[in-house]
């Protein structure tokens, strides 16, 4: 697989990435099957697929301990990226930006994960009864201290708490401005998918000037522009998309025809070639710094997302994607 670069450092990870909270966390848990998700982190970095992106709130804590136990028998094949900031209790998330916290909850992170460094260390979210710079800072400490290689920052998003006319990620881009002063930033991650392009206004293009790696989020829109959902068959309780208004039977019905879309281009590229990859291939083509992190908890999954960093897109297809409708329906 093609290999990108993270940050000034230039950490190098495969292409496309692996998104692990689908395999502890927020989707069917009826579905999640530990074994299963051993076998999709073992095929995704043995098909290059080497960013493995996961949280500690991720469970909580499961998704780690999990991944640790890939990582003890294979540490050398993976880069490794794991959150903080943000703990998950009954019925609520809160975020802790304390030095103190985070000090903690990286050794314990390691713990989990049984390694003895943390490739990249995410900011999930600032406290905001913490100056951001005093957490940034503790972070930093990590780096120093040899149990961190870089540091990141994950995008404030808050579609509805928006200022009027200011844009999605206006937030994250001076947060990132302050914690630039303290300790670089290496990456940052935001969502960005064919239906959800914000992130191509301000945040991109800043990372951009600045060399800083981006993780694109939800590239393939939480499961819809695989084409493998139907509109109308509801999802399980637990399933954060069972709350969610661009995930009612309406909503996906009527966004039908920008998977359609991604169909036809596919179609040119081969019987084989998936709206998916098609959907990954149009993030990868956002930026050689652009590494999407499609989350899956099945290897049929996995290979199918790392074969997409092969798909080159043409200026016909990339012409014929820009003029898909923009996608029905609130994203909050």
């Amino acid at each position: 697989m093609e290999r990108r670069t993270i940050g000034a450092a230039a950490l190098a990870v495969g292409a496309v990435g692996l998104g692990c909270m689908p395999m502890s966390w927020a989707y069917s848990t009826s579905r999640q099957r530990g074994e299963e998700s051993l076998r999709a982190v073992h095929r995704a970095l043995d098909s290059g697929s080497t960013l493995l992106d996961t949280a500690d709130m991720y469970g909580p804590f499961t998704n780690e301990l999990l991944l640790g136990r890939v990582l003890k028998e294979r540490r050398s094949d993976a880069f490794v990226s794991t959150k903080v900031g943000l703990l998950v209790g009954d019925q609520h998330i809160v975020a802790n930006g304390r030095p103190g916290y985070v000090r903690r909850a990286c050794d314990a992170s390691l713990r989990r994960l049984q390694t003895d460094v943390i490739d990249l260390y995410q900011l999930h979210r600032a406290d905001p009864e913490v100056p951001v710079e005093e957490t940034w800072g503790a972070m930093a400490e990590l780096v120093q201290a040899g149990k961190v290689r870089a540091l990141g920052l994950c995008a404030v998003g808050a579609r509805s708490s928006r200022r009027p006319g200011a844009r999605l990620h206006d937030a994250t881009v001076r947060q990132l401005e302050r914690v630039q002063q303290v300790f670089p930033v290496s990456a940052v991650e935001a969502e960005l998918s064919v239906w959800s392009p914000e992130a191509l206004e301000s945040l991109l293009p800043w990372c951009e000037t600045r060399g800083i790696g981006f993780l694109a989020a939800m590239p393939l829109g939480n499961g819809f522009l695989t084409g493998t959902l139907t509109p109308g068959v509801g999802f399980e309780a637990d399933d954060l998309r069972a709350r969610h208004p661009r995930f009612t039977a309406e909503m996906m019905a009527a966004n039908q025809p920008i998977v359609v879309g991604l169909r036809r281009v596919a179609r040119r590229h081969g019987e084989h070639v998936t709206p998916a990859q098609v959907a990954l291939a149009w993030v990868l083509s956002r930026g050689r710094q652009v590494i999407p992190v499609p989350g899956t908890k099945r290897e049929r999954w996995v290979a199918e997302n790392a074969a997409a960093a092969g798909l080159r897109l043409t200026e016909q297809d990339l012409a014929e994607i820009a003029e898909l409708p923009p996608a029905q329906g609130s994203w909050d």
